[in-house]
Order: structure tokens, then sequence, then C-alpha cells
């Protein structure tokens, strides 16, 4: 299968989606590898790199579009990149198209084959190809948010550590899942004051006996969120429910109650975000403020320490790439229902139904 690795052109994305290595090993399963100048350049991977594992370093993002049967990507294809899609393709990439519409509109109308990282289940039910990414996310979460504490970043100025005879920075983590128990890790490690809140007591169990009483664990409730989080100096947000719609968990009203220069870091941001005042950031401009609360809703977080995390995603995502390219597509879902679970979009039509709620639009059983 002749496959497409095309440069990453959202906003500071420097991740790539297959690494020399990756090449080598297609090559070697008998498939060519078509990469865009440069692709690769912020990972660390020169494209001399790419052509002394075999792949085909050519002139364009157009012709890597034009002659691949298989575009892989990282993040979802910008509505500029989806005029170059032609019906019959494959695309493999993360997508998160529930808080997506015009994205998944236009995917339909191109009339191809689309492949979401974070839907695709392992047998265990488990999210293989999200997991790497959203522990560098809720790792990434904690130190963001204590840059932004600071007093000259528009913070409260508190230091997550505390000092002898001050106070520690209070943590609160909404969420036990990848991105929630990562996050937790560091800000255990900051010396910070943690408070986990999450649905599934067996979770909060694990954690509990995990950090043996260091954090604070709480049940779900509307009531308990709304403790927590007006006492917090940093909220992280860290709610999924895969491939649909994060539910907003946090009201504008209860933004309003918190403490100015409080910092929200919404990593469900992604999927819409768990918070009601969330809207989409960049890294370029990753935070605004509301009611004297900074929120950082950046999409592609892990995009800014592309040497781990190119490295980590290409770990998970490669078996499946080499699978649909030497299976072929239909082979390859009709015989993995878990690979099957992450084909979004198809010939047209929306083929997972958490997407087709979230915008209201017909569902259509792939399998």
């Amino acid at each position: 299968m002749l496959i497409g690795v095309p440069k990453e052109v959202k906003d500071f994305e420097y991740r790539v989606s297959v690494t020399p290595d990756g090449v080598r090993l297609l090559r070697q399963h008998g498939h060519q590898v078509l990469v865009e100048p440069s692709a690769g350049q912020g990972s660390g991977f020169s494209d001399e790199a790419y052509r002394q594992a075999g792949a085909d370093v050519v002139g364009s993002k157009e012709e890597v579009f034009k002659r691949a049967e298989l575009i892989v990507k990282v993040k979802e294809p910008q509505l500029a990149e989806c005029a170059l899609f032609r019906p019959g393709q494959v695309l493999f990439t993360y997508l998160h198209l529930a808080s997506l519409p015009d994205l998944t509109k236009a995917l339909m109308a191109a009339e191809i084959t689309a492949i979401a990282y974070e839907t695709v289940e392992a047998k265990d039910h488990s999210l293989p190809m999200l997991r790497p990414m959203s522990e560098i996310a809720g790792r990434l979460a904690v130190q963001v948010g204590a840059h932004y504490l600071g007093t000259v970043q528009g913070g409260r100025g508190v230091l997550l550590a505390g000092v002898p005879g001050v106070l520690p920075g209070h943590v609160v983590v909404l969420g036990a899942g990848v991105v929630g128990t990562s996050a937790v890790r560091i800000a255990v490690g900051m010396g910070a004051r943690v408070t986990v809140i999450n649905l599934d007591l067996d979770r909060l169990r694990l954690l509990d006996d995990l950090y043996g009483g260091r954090i604070a664990t709480c049940a779900a409730t509307e009531s308990a969120i709304e403790r927590a989080v007006m006492q917090a100096d940093l909220v992280i947000g860290a709610v999924l429910v895969p491939g649909a719609r994060a539910p907003r968990v946090i009201s504008r009203s209860l933004v309003s109650k918190m403490q100015a220069g409080a910092v929200i870091v919404d990593v469900a941001v992604d999927q819409g975000g768990c918070c009601e005042t969330t809207r989409p950031t960049t890294h370029s401009d990753p935070v605004y403020t509301v009611d004297g609360v900074l929120h950082y809703c950046v999409t592609n977080m892990p995009g800014i320490v592309p040497h781990t995390s190119t490295r980590a995603l290409t770990n998970v995502t490669l078996p499946y790439l080499v699978r649909l390219a030497s299976e072929g597509v239909g082979k390859a879902i009709h015989s993995d229902p878990g690979l099957a679970k992450g084909v979004n979009v198809m010939n047209g039509k929306i083929t997972c139904q958490a997407v087709a709620e979230s915008h209201g639009l017909p569902f259509t059983p792939l399998l």
C-alpha cells in the first residue's frame, strides 16, 4: 500500500505520525511511504533519515495526498487539508469529531474512511492509542497550571509546593482515568494538596491505596465538585466519555465563584471541554480569563514535547498501521471489532454513534 505522511499544520504541532524506524518496518512489509519535506523535523527526524529508512520524500503536501492510498497523521486534518482528499482514501489519525461539526461534515463530503485513534479499543476495552497522549497531557497539565499560577502570568501567585509555614497550593483533579491519574502523580510529586473527584469509587480506592493518604478522594456529586472547585488554586479537567462530547461538570456560575487568579487546565477540550466556559485555544495564544479565572484549553498539549510524544504515540499506532496496510482496511476492521470502533466516517456516513449523536446527524452501523 502507498502510505502518506504529511507534515502537521496545526499551531505549534511538532509531532509526526511515522518515524524513520516505522518507515523501515512498513518497507519490510512491502509498503511504500511518501513523506512531506520536513515532516519529522520538529521531532528530531531529518528528511535524510527518512530517505535512509526507505521513504520517498516528495515535493509537497499536495503530492502526498494525491498519491497516497492511506494518509496517516497525528492531529485532525484542518479544513484546508480536507480539500486534498479524494473518495475512497483512508485517513488514520486523532479526530475528536464530537466537538468538530464542520470537520465531520467535510470528511463526510470527502467520502473517505476516517479512522480515529481515540476510539479504537483493545480486547480489554481500553483505548490503547489514546492512553500515551493522555499520560503526557495529564503530566503537562500540572506543569502548565503551576506556570500560570504565577502572578506575572495573571495567576494567584501560589507555589504549588508551598514552603514551611505556608500551605501548599490546592490542585483539584476532575476524573481519575489516565489523564487524571497522570496529573495526580505530578501534583503529588510537586508537593501540592490534591483532591481527586470521580464517579467510579474503585478508581478512587486504587488511588487512595497508591498514595497512602497523601491525597483526598471524593465521589463525584454536584455539591462535592462545587466545594472543591471553589477552594482550588488549580483545576485539571480530565473527564472523558469515549468518542462523545465531554460532560460539562463546571458551570459558568461556578467559575464566577472561584478564587481570583485560579487556573483551569481543561484537558477535555478535544472533546468539547468539561467546563462551560471552555473554548479551544492554541499554543500561540493559550490562555484567556473569565471572571478572573485563567483558562488554558490548548487542544494539542503533547505537541510541545514532540521528542517524547512522537515516540510514545508511534509505539502504539505502528502495529495498527501495519495491519491496515497489509490486510487492507476492509479485512482489518472486519477481523477486529476493536479496530472497527475507530471508524468514525465511511463513504459519506457517520459510523460512530457518539459522533452522530453529538451533531444530531444520522448514524450508520459499520458492522
